[in-house]
């Protein structure tokens, strides 16, 4: 939850100043609607900047981010849909506790459908056939919609570790593990993050209707937006794990993100009652360790401008969505802050209306995507371009480290050495280390040590590291070779220098 606060505040801070008031690129209801299929747009069609999201891509790499996959939704169209191996596209992901949210979505259509006697029909009515323990006026008052918004009353803690929920886990029958748990408070007037509850949300569910959580989503919910491959475990009731667990590819996950950005309605139907999403998206409940709100399912970031909700899942996984700029953001990872990557995605955010075509910042775009999904080298493989560079000058256009030319030299013996022009001196050449280990050279420019690192990143991009040691600078260079041309990224671990994208050129 805490990694959801910081996401929301370094998107819109950037994304506030940047947006304007204007009218939209397109409506909702102007958009198509992607059940067969998503379709696809130029970021700047829909008011993004291209070089803006392919900075991402080289965040990604300099910080070895655990990413898995990011696909962004705009008035309907998808500006970008990206893979980081080994995660690959058409792979299902572990949507985590973004599951939460689609129980309560199902909880909202079966109720819509007089499966349940309302939002404010008590638990004991819905499990009259079992007997409960610890039953209180307390728990008689225990209804729907206090395991909506996670204010049930129920003795059901989320630290250490989730305790309650692997207590449930290691009993004979879940539900009634829960059913039976004491209650602390009034049901309502606490908000609890409680995992137990929404698994007897699920209980409910399938107890309402006859179906498990992923049976009735397949029929009501997957089914209309054209998600035909999803898995979701179940207790040995049958009862599906209603906090987490679900998996999902990334652009369903869109979709489900897609259907709540239009209040439920999908094409021509509405699949979720309009009222119930509105009010899942308003504050049912206020968490005590954050500013944001809770809803039914829903953490909503109220005092951002725009505001946004989101369905949140640990170790990055977000289902993000920003009505008011007609937008969804969807993140998968293997533990990772989300709000590092989003803060680019604040600053692609230039208009509401379409931006001039940027064909270099479209063309950059696509070759970061193509990357990001391609395996990196093995450890020491050296490609056949290493030959064809080797020993050739590079001259550089101006950048903040003055860096005027480069020579690298790919040889058996004495192996790779680096050669710098940098300003008036000249530093080489230089051994380079392999797979990660630096090689250590004496009389640095400033009279230390030097220690060099290169790795073949792709069959055209080589990484090189380049530490003062026993100073405080680190460069970081990395060269993307294409013909007698250099694409150079730039940076410094202690940012004395602004990072810096520019070319280069050789002639043979």
């Amino acid at each position: 939850m805490r990694n959801s606060a910081r996401f929301s505040a370094t998107f819109f801070v950037a994304a506030a100043a940047l947006v304007g008031g204007g009218a939209l690129a397109a409506s909702a209801e102007d958009a198509p609607w992607p059940t067969l299929g998503w379709h696809h747009s130029s970021p700047e069609a829909q008011g993004l900047d291209s070089d803006a999201l392919a900075d991402a891509f080289d965040y990604v790499r300099d910080h070895d981010t655990r990413i898995h996959s990011l696909t962004i939704v705009r008035n309907g169209h998808i500006v970008l849909d990206a893979y980081f191996w080994p995660f690959q596209n058409g792979q299902l992901h572990d949507v985590a506790s973004v599951t939460k949210s689609v129980t309560t979505t199902l909880a909202g259509i079966a109720a819509s459908q007089g499966a349940f006697a309302g939002l404010s029909q008590p638990l004991t009515s819905i499990f009259s056939g079992r007997a409960i323990t610890n039953l209180d006026d307390h728990k008689r008052r225990l209804s729907l919609k206090h395991l909506l918004s996670m204010t049930s009353g129920l003795d059901c803690h989320a630290e250490p570790g989730e305790i309650t929920l692997w207590q449930m886990r290691r009993s004979n029958d879940w539900t009634q593990f829960m059913l039976d748990r004491s209650m602390s408070d009034e049901p309502g007037s606490r908000f609890e993050y409680c995992s137990g509850g929404m698994h007897l949300l699920s209980a409910a569910i399938t107890k309402a209707t006859g179906f498990s959580a992923l049976d009735f989503a397949r029929r009501e919910l997957f089914s209309p937006l054209g998600i035909g491959n999803a898995t979701w475990p179940a207790d040995t009731q049958g009862v599906s794990y209603g906090w987490g667990d679900l998996r999902l590819e990334p652009r369903d996950m869109a979709k489900l993100g897609y259907l709540w950005l239009n209040n439920g309605r999908w094409e021509d139907r509405q699949i979720i009652p309009k009222g119930w999403m509105e009010a899942a998206i308003q504050p049912q409940a206020s968490p005590p360790y954050t500013d944001q709100k809770y809803g039914y399912g829903f953490w909503l970031h109220t005092n951002r401008r725009p505001p946004e909700f989101e369905a949140v899942g640990r170790g990055g996984q977000r289902i993000t969505v920003v009505p008011e700029k007609n937008i969804v953001v969807v993140f998968t990872g293997g533990e990772f802050e989300p709000g590092e990557v989003g803060a680019f995605i604040g600053r692609a955010l230039k208009a509401d209306e379409p931006l001039p075509e940027n064909p270099s910042g479209t063309a950059r775009l696509a070759a970061a995507v193509r990357e990001a999904a391609m395996p990196r080298l093995p450890a020491g493989y050296v490609p056949p371009l290493a030959k064809e560079i080797s020993g050739r000058r590079y001259t550089l256009a101006a950048n903040p480290l003055n860096l005027k030319s480069f020579v690298l030299t790919f040889s058996d013996a004495p192996g790779p050495q680096l050669e710098l022009e940098v300003g008036d001196l000249h530093d080489g050449p230089r051994p380079i280390g392999l797979n990660g280990v630096p090689h250590l050279s004496s009389d640095g420019p400033s009279g230390l040590p030097v220690a060099v690192t290169g790795v073949w990143e792709r069959e055209n991009t080589y990484f090189i590291e380049y530490n003062e040691v026993g100073g405080i600078n680190t460069y970081r260079l990395r060269l993307r070779f294409t013909g007698d041309d250099v694409d150079v990224t730039l940076s410094e671990r202690s940012r004395v220098i602004p990072s810096a994208r520019f070319r280069g050129t050789s002639a043979r």
